[in-house]
C-alpha cells in the first residue's frame, strides 16, 4: 500500500531538512509520495533527486513558501 507522508521542515538549519528528507524517501517504493513543507528553494536536494532516481514538483504553498512533491520515477 502506498504511503503519502508529510515534512515539516521550517525553521530547520541546513543541512538538517536535506538529511531529514533523504531519510524519509530512503526506503520509499514505487506509489510512495513525500509532501515536503519548506520555505526555500532546495537547489542541492533537487540534485540529488534527479541523480537517485526521484520526481518532484514545487508549488507555492499555502501555509509556506513552497511544497514539493517527492516520488520514486
Amino acid at each position: 500500500m502506498a504511503q503519502d507522508l508529510t515534512l515539516d521542515v521550517r525553521g530547520m538549519e541546513p543541512p538538517e531538512p536535506l538529511e531529514r528528507v533523504l531519510e524519509t524517501i530512503g526506503d520509499f517504493a514505487p506509489g510512495d509520495r513525500l509532501k515536503l513543507i519548506i520555505d526555500c528553494e532546495p537547489h542541492p536536494l533537487y540534485r540529488i533527486l534527479d541523480r537517485n532516481g526521484y520526481a518532484h514538483e514545487t508549488v507555492p504553498g499555502t501555509v509556506s513558501q513552497r511544497e514539493i512533491t517527492i516520488w520514486r520515477r
